[in-house]
């Protein structure tokens, strides 16, 4: 008996080890109880834009600039896309292994790639149209990519690349699902889009706040009604993020009442099919982001918004408020215990404890 009780320690402790070796999403016990903030920079700026990329953290922001920190090297690098006299706003921001794309919000809307080697800046898409408004992109891999923005017509303007980001080209509208009266998306912090391997989930807001989901990259799309406070133009969806193939949550609210609680957060487990509301009177009111811990198993959330930076260790039910910060506008992890936020004029690193 105490041979093998032994070995059952051995193994469970010899697994505990691969488990942890094998991928950063599997379980970790034991949530985050303080949060430590640094300041990475600071300037009259506006970033709703990041992107991971080993140690250099991008980003897109107002006035026409862009860059990226180098955490490892503490080192800065921006610079300004110039296009006559128009000041962009870049709110969209996507990455391959060889560049970075920036994709401007209102009209024209503009395309660019950024070498990652060089910094040489490329467009490679243009659309004028005095409804164009862009709100979110993402790629699927190195090759396949997707962009959305407001509708044009009725339904969502979407394009997308097979080649990388060389080319793109915007899907025919009677390809895609029709879009209520009203209903659109925010871009609040490049979170419209989510991909999970070949899956994709695109959010809307405003009239209607609905999740469109495609299986197959883009090549076909499905609605689903959610349960998230509609009916106005500053309602719905904000912002989504999912875990895994199977559990999301999805958040946004009421833009114009910041402090409403209900009707705000929603989760799902079986992949979008359903979704249901969570957290009624609990935590944040307004959200413009929220991310899965990595290594939280789909049940530790953070969030930044109207009520500063919240935290969930059971799925979204409870929240602990780790910050008073308002000025937050979008966030991505690192790591487990790290992440970047930024905002109004400054990206932040954040160190959850």
């Amino acid at each position: 008996m105490k041979k093998i009780l032994l070995f059952c320690c051995a193994f469970i402790l010899f697994m505990s080890f691969k488990t942890l070796g094998d991928s950063d999403k599997m379980a970790f016990y034991g949530g985050f109880t303080s949060m430590q903030v640094d300041t990475l920079f600071q300037d009259k700026i506006s970033i709703r834009a990041l992107c991971i990329d080993k140690n250099k953290v991008w980003y897109g922001a107002d006035n026409s600039r862009f860059g990226y920190l180098d955490l490892e090297k503490k080192e800065k690098f921006e610079d300004h896309i110039y296009r006559d006299t128009l000041k962009l706003e870049f709110r969209s921001i996507a990455q391959t292994s060889d560049n970075v794309f920036l994709l401007s919000v209102g009209n024209p809307a503009l395309l660019y790639s950024v070498s990652k080697k060089t910094n040489k800046v490329k467009l490679v898409y243009k659309e004028v149209n005095p409804k164009v408004f862009y709100d979110s992109m993402q790629f699927w891999n190195d090759k396949e990519g997707i962009a959305i923005g407001d509708p044009t017509e009725d339904t969502f303007s979407i394009i997308i690349t097979r080649d990388g980001g060389e080319n793109w080209t915007k899907v025919l509208s009677d390809k895609l699902p029709t879009n209520a009266q009203g209903e659109a998306a925010f871009a609040a912090s490049n979170t419209n889009i989510v991909i999970n391997g070949d899956d994709t989930w695109l959010v809307s807001g405003g009239k209607k706040s609905r999740v469109f989901y495609s299986p197959d990259k883009g090549k076909t799309w499905k609605v689903i009604e959610t349960p998230i406070v509609q009916g106005k133009a500053m309602t719905g969806i904000f912002t989504a993020d999912f875990y895994d193939s199977k559990h999301g949550f999805i958040a946004g609210g009421d833009y114009d009442q910041p402090g409403r609680k209900r009707d705000n957060k929603a989760f799902t487990s079986d992949g979008g099919k359903t979704w249901q509301l969570i957290g009624q009177d609990m935590g944040f009111g307004y959200a413009s982001c929220v991310q899965y811990v990595p290594g939280g198993n789909g049940k530790e959330i953070v969030c930044v918004g109207s009520e500063g930076i919240q935290y969930s260790q059971n799925g979204g039910e409870n929240w602990t408020q780790l910050s008073t910060d308002t000025k937050l506008f979008t966030l991505r992890f690192v790591n487990r215990n790290t992440a970047i936020a930024a905002g109004h004029n400054k990206v932040v690193r954040l160190r959850f404890k």
